[in-house]
């Protein structure tokens, strides 16, 4: 192909590409999101365990307990390196947008059709991470990854734990969210922004159950249909595990990551004027992770 293209953003310019990358992962929908975050930053939390709250007098008397606990979200480093012939992009993408020949110019929207390729091996891998993700290469340590998921019993002992009756299906989902419903700690019941996190395959299975009592015409699962369980929102996001649903409000449970710093980069490079070869190198740098806040206020069903 007879075009050469080399584009590199960094800092803020590559983070509002990262930013709509990262967001393309909808269990970000469903997270707080803590966004230009250097190192580390610490998510506090303050527990009044003894009341505040005194009769008035004239003087001054302190009164109550507050316990603040602190859990530390550390963002780690990623990178996606890529390397692409040129003729792939001629044959799966511009050849619908270009005029005839391999030496036609490319359409303005080049680089922005290279970052979105881009954004979405970011977005299902940033998706994988949230839930399953482990501390090793290419991942960051998710909610609820194998042996070290941030809600399990061995890392969190503060989280409450319920036992599901067996593997979900369209035949028990109603009375394992019942269970997992009666758990919820009092302090957080009827909050606004509680959500029960379910994967696609649970929510399916709940959307069977309710259609097939007829719930709020869930026969057709018209359009005004709200996605809820005994009042509480429904999240159903992609990297869930199966046969797992978590509950716990939004701003309990947290998502960062560095927009703004010079690491936070993407480049896209032609390779033809170095090594006469066809091909260009994508490359973004980037970071991620998660952490909740109060175990003590999270259900998590197994």
């Amino acid at each position: 192909m007879a075009f050469t293209t080399t584009s590199n953003f960094a800092g803020k310019a590559a983070g509002f590409y990262i930013s709509a990358a990262l967001k393309a992962s909808n269990s970000l929908d469903y997270l707080t999101m803590i966004e230009n975050i250097k190192f580390k930053s610490n998510i506090q939390a303050m527990n009044n365990t003894v009341s505040s709250v005194a009769d008035a007098t004239c003087d001054f008397q302190s009164a109550g307990t507050l316990a603040l606990t602190e859990k530390i979200l550390e963002p780690k480093n990623l990178q996606v390196n890529l390397d692409l012939c040129k003729k792939t992009l001629l044959d799966s993408w511009e050849a619908l947008q270009m005029r005839a020949g391999a030496g036609a110019p490319p359409p303005a929207s080049f680089d922005d059709y290279v970052i979105s390729y881009m954004g979405e091996i970011i977005a299902q891998a940033t998706e994988d991470s949230i839930w399953t993700g482990t501390n090793v290469a290419g991942k960051f340590n998710g909610f609820l990854g194998a042996a070290t998921g941030l809600l399990l019993p061995g890392v969190d002992a503060t989280v409450v734990q319920d036992a599901a009756s067996a593997a979900y299906d369209a035949g028990n989902i109603i009375a394992n969210l019942q269970g997992a419903v009666a758990a919820i700690p009092s302090d957080v019941l009827g909050k606004e922004d509680l959500h029960i996190y379910m994967n696609q395959r649970t929510y399916q299975y709940y959307i069977g159950a309710v259609s097939t009592l007829g719930y709020v015409n869930a026969y057709q699962m018209n359009g005004e249909y709200d996605p809820r369980f005994e009042c509480y929102k429904i999240a159903h996001c992609n990297g869930m595990i199966d046969n797992q649903v978590v509950i716990a409000e939004k701003s309990n449970l947290f998502f960062g990551t560095d927009l703004l710093s010079d690491a936070t980069r993407i480049t896209l490079m032609d390779m033809s004027a170095l090594d006469g070869s066809d091909n260009m190198r994508l490359v973004a740098r980037y970071s991620a992770g998660v952490q909740s806040g109060t175990g003590a206020d999270i259900v998590r069903q197994s």
